[in-house]
């Protein structure tokens, strides 16, 4: 506020409404967000207010500002993300770090024929790889699918076949109060009903050995990152691009 010379919350919010793109212009500037190609125009509301078309012209990826630019910069050595799991174990990855893993997931999911405007349903527990995953299928281009690790057959089905999912990466099971709670099986009976889904990336978080795995369609996580270059280019896309497609609960 202070450098927009606004005396409090209250000024900030009426102009904030009065003038909807001065707002969101200074939003990007302070948090330093970088487009491939500059926009036109901040906001078109021709089509009124209900409707409104966000950086016209505009090209970027949300990759490029999360992780792409501070390679080489001395955040890249910074930590980017803590996990700690139920169990009390904990994992940490630097900016460095977790930009290498999802270049390696981008170039995995590319060699499958994977890319722009795909629907990738992400059906997994909250470890280190769904950031991973999360990332790589924008850096695609592609449009993540979020599929809430509680939700049981019937939800996932109508997901995947609204979207119509190209894709879906999932995991062998997550623990819960210290239980083992199977995933893999409640998405292999989801994607029997989904025949646009073609692939199935599956991460060994609880690293059980009985895991069902449909060959031609399914494929471990280390196997599918395994030997895939470390650096990939990041797609660039329009400002109104399709990013994530959310059901409502």
């Amino acid at each position: 506020m202070d450098r927009h010379d606004l005396a409090d919350l209250d000024a900030l919010q009426e102009r904030s409404t009065s003038d909807v793109a001065w707002f969101w212009e200074a939003v990007l500037d302070d948090l330093d967000i970088e487009f491939y190609r500059d926009y036109e125009q901040i906001v078109d509301l021709s089509e009124g207010i209900q409707r409104p078309t966000w950086c016209v012209g505009g090209k970027m990826n949300i990759v490029h500002n999360l992780l792409d630019k501070w390679q080489g910069t001395p955040v890249e050595e910074q930590v980017a993300l803590r996990w700690e799991g139920e169990d009390g174990a904990t994992r940490t990855l630097t900016y460095g770090e977790l930009h290498r893993r999802v270049c390696r997931c981008a170039n995995a999911l590319r060699d499958m024929g994977l890319g722009k405007g795909d629907r990738i349903g992400l059906y997994m527990p909250m470890t280190p790889e769904i950031v991973v995953a999360f990332l790589a299928i924008v850096k695609i281009g592609g449009v993540l699918l979020p599929l809430f690790s509680g939700y049981g057959v019937g939800a996932i089905v109508t997901r995947l076949k609204g979207a119509e999912a190209s894709a879906l990466i999932t995991a062998d099971g997550f623990a819960r109060r210290g239980s083992p709670i199977e995933m893999k099986e409640t998405a292999d009976e989801a994607v029997k009903q989904c025949p646009t889904v073609e692939h199935v990336i599956v991460h060994r978080h609880l690293e059980r050995d009985d895991t069902p795995m449909t060959n031609g369609r399914d494929h471990f996580w280390s196997n599918v990152m395994a030997g895939h270059d470390t650096e990939a280019r990041t797609t660039r896309t329009d400002a109104e691009d399709v990013v994530m497609i959310i059901y409502t609960s």
